[in-house]
């Protein structure tokens, strides 16, 4: 891996790894991050610079992670091992305040590098032994101090002041080897065409892609990678927003059939039915999304919509707007239970007459075979104009007569993947996505920037409310049995309560949900399960005659639905689920949400779960049980949604508290991050300009005929990440 195996020039961003690194390398890169190009490794932006004076706070270091860090040795000292032959070598480290042990065995000649005062960089993951922190066997680079005395003072300035690196890294590549590997590949790069036309970045003064890429890399001082990082951040954004504009443009040249409801027809029919009013924001994206189906090309519209804010009543009515003209509908769901529910919803409000004309059918892949073919039967010949159903919908065994809406539920569970399979089903059909979690505008242009996007922020009339209130049983362990006394109360009086748990039975995540988002609290020991908190529960006495059942992806599809038709008809009083009910159970009966090891879950999920409760006019409680610290970051989380029942305004802080690069649900250990330096929590102007910029410039040349470098940028952002980033929601 040095300069010399590439020829100066020699090297495009679309080269192979391989031939610019060598085999050995290119295979560690490509097993640590997936990198297999130039441009991979060369979009592997340093996570911090450092300076030589700088030191690394120790003691904010986070335990079993690999870390990166610069400090300065203490003293060294070796000792024999008890046990068994050898000696261990150990060097203490420090930032100037806290103090961390580097260990080695049996590698005594290290001490004649690591002496005391000595300065320089260390990678290792940090552990705990006997209550102090320690690297065992780090790999480190002790920085050079004698300050070069050739040539010209600027020369040992630039050297004394120029920042260090620091990448993200692995256990087996470190942050020099890194810093290394990427110096050959700009030492070998030829000339890089700018993704960014010279207008578009001459008014906003950056600087060129390829002096972005030197100055991030190899800055000789804080301005160049500052500069360089702005440029860079501004180029992703472009990228992207090309990419989803085109993606916009490609679905709306297509021809769509016009759905246009008939007077006196199927949705006025139902809409006189209605025993409610709907609201104004409810009537005004219905309209927006009538207008959308009676237009000639594809409707591609997001709604989003506080829980509990009817968004299935506005989906409906599309649906019988679809079917006026014999289409059919395919509403896509996530799990059984939530298809399940949807379809009884669906013809509770059709009522007999409406259903017995649409005849609303489920395809789910635990039906049984007979029924599942007649299911299929139906939807084929047509006779079924309302389809509902999971991840079966998109099998070969179901086909349509005539698709013309498609209906996808709580995008976030699916990708753009999913979404097109059930799509080409049908002759350019129209594509309605929901999400009842509230996304900021942000992330909606940068996530769903191929969408429109409507918002319904109402919630119906009759509403009782819901009381959120965290239970700490950090500082109030006794609080515990306080919890299922007042769910106790509850039932008593009449009504019926939800327990959700992160796991189904001990170290057993649930398998037919979307995984928990939060992080555990600190010390919290294994996630409370279903199994562990319905036997708790059985165990108490003022719950002894209460009628309790679990809920949870394990169970078959035919016990999941017989469990929700039982609840919902008050055969049960206590449900204890994992977030199998997180989304569209409705039993307005439910007036009580506790969540067990509430620390474990996310911001959105923890809202979303809170509305399964108030539904109705039984007003809602919602308790939030958990060993988190105050002034941690998952106790902070729990505090926004007890502060507040406002979603869009949860959404807001939940992008502040969630680390950068999770906002979309892109992990940043062991795997590429879907962003590389934008930040929709802070950079949502500059997305906004982007955007901008690139429909401009698609006005103009719709096909990027005359801008070769913006294509390739954008193919290649598609070719690596468009089953990974821009499918996700």
């Amino acid at each position: 891996m040095t300069a010399d195996r590439v020829a100066e020039g020699a090297l495009t961003l679309d080269s192979r790894l391989t031939g610019a690194l060598g085999g050995r390398t290119a295979q560690a890169l490509q097993r640590a991050f997936g990198y297999t190009t130039v441009g991979d490794l060369l979009a592997h932006y340093p996570r911090r610079y450092a300076a030589r004076g700088e030191l690394t706070a120790l003691a904010e270091l986070p335990l079993d992670e690999n870390v990166t860090i610069v400090a300065e040795v203490l003293e060294v000292r070796e000792r024999t091992m008890r046990s068994r032959r050898g000696s261990i070598l150990e060097a203490k480290i420090s930032d100037g305040t806290g103090v961390l042990t580097l260990t080695f065995f049996n590698q005594a000649w290290r001490s004649r590098e690591l002496k005391p005062g000595a300065r320089g960089m260390f990678a290792g993951k940090v552990s705990d032994y006997r209550g102090a922190r320690q690297l065992a066997h780090p790999d480190y680079q002790l920085f050079d101090e004698a300050v070069p005395t050739s040539g010209a003072d600027a020369a040992a300035v630039r050297w004394a002041t120029a920042p260090i690196p620091i990448y993200p890294a692995t256990g087996t590549l470190s942050s020099w080897q890194l810093q290394t590997a990427i110096g050959v590949l700009l030492d070998g790069l030829g000339p890089v065409e700018d993704p960014i036309p010279e207008p578009v970045r001459r008014a906003r003064g950056m600087r060129s892609h390829r002096d972005a890429l030197e100055g991030v890399h190899r800055p000789e001082r804080d301005d160049d990678w500052k500069a360089a990082r702005r440029a860079l951040r501004f180029t992703e954004a472009f990228v992207l927003q090309t990419a989803l504009l085109e993606r916009r443009a490609a679905a709306r040249a297509h021809e769509a059939v016009r759905r246009e409801p008939r007077p006196g027809g199927l949705l006025e029919r139902f809409q006189a039915s209605l025993p409610f009013t709907l609201t104004d924001d409810q009537r005004e994206v219905g309209g927006e999304i009538l207008a959308d189906l009676a237009a000639p090309v594809p409707m591609n519209r997001l709604v989003q919509g506080e829980v509990g804010s009817g968004k299935t009543v506005v989906a409906l009515r599309a649906m019988l707007a679809v079917a006026e003209s014999g289409g059919q509908s395919a509403l896509l769901a996530p799990t059984e239970v939530l298809a399940a529910q949807h379809l009884r919803s669906i013809v509770r409000m059709l009522g007999p007459e409406l259903s017995a004309e649409l005849m609303p059918t489920l395809v789910t892949g635990q039906l049984p075979a007979a029924e599942r073919r007649k299911a299929a039967l139906r939807v084929a010949a047509g006779q079924s104009r309302i389809v509902v159903g999971t991840h079966a919908l998109l099998g070969d065994t179901t086909t349509f007569a005539d698709l013309g809406l498609v209906v996808v539920d709580e995008q976030h569970r699916f990708g753009v993947e999913q979404r097109e399979a059930l799509r080409l089903k049908g002759r350019h059909p129209h594509v309605l996505v929901l999400t009842a979690t509230p996304i900021p505008r942000t992330v909606a242009m940068t996530v769903f920037g191929d969408l429109d996007v409507s918002t319904i922020r109402q919630l119906p009339a009759g509403r009782a409310g819901i009381e959120t209130h965290l239970v700490p049983l950090a500082e109030r362990p006794a609080w515990r049995a306080r919890v299922w006394e007042r769910l106790a109360e509850e039932l008593a009086g009449g009504r019926q309560g939800f327990v959700v748990c992160p796991a189904i039975e001990p170290k057993v995540a649930e398998e037919d949900a979307e995984p928990a988002e939060g992080e555990p609290a600190p010390g919290a020991g294994p996630a409370a399960s279903v199994a562990s908190v319905l036997a708790e529960l059985r165990a108490l006495p003022s719950l002894a005659d209460a009628r309790i059942a679990p809920l949870h992806g394990r169970m078959s599809a035919d016990e999941k639905d017989d469990t929700m038709r039982a609840f919902a008809g008050k055969e049960l009083d206590v449900l204890v689920a994992t977030t199998v009910i997180e989304v569209g159970v409705d039993v307005p009966n439910a007036s009580t949400m506790v969540v067990v090891d509430a620390d474990r879950f996310g911001v959105s999920q923890l809202h979303q779960l809170r509305g399964r409760v108030g539904r109705g006019s039984v007003p809602g409680l919602c308790l939030l049980v958990s060993h988190a610290e105050a002034g941690s970051v998952a106790r902070e989380r729990l505090e926004a949604v007890a502060a507040t029942l406002d979603g869009f305004e949860l959404a807001r802080v939940d992008l502040e508290l969630r680390q950068e690069g999770d906002v979309l649900g892109a992990t940043q250990s062991g795997g590429r991050s879907s962003l590389k330096l934008l930040r929709v929590a802070r950079d949502g102007d500059l997305i906004a300009d982007a955007r901008e910029a690139a429909a401009e410039l698609l006005a103009d040349d719709p096909g990027l005929a005359g801008h070769a470098a913006l294509s390739a940028a954008v193919r290649r952002r598609l070719d690596d990440e468009s089953s990974e980033y821009l499918s996700r929601g």
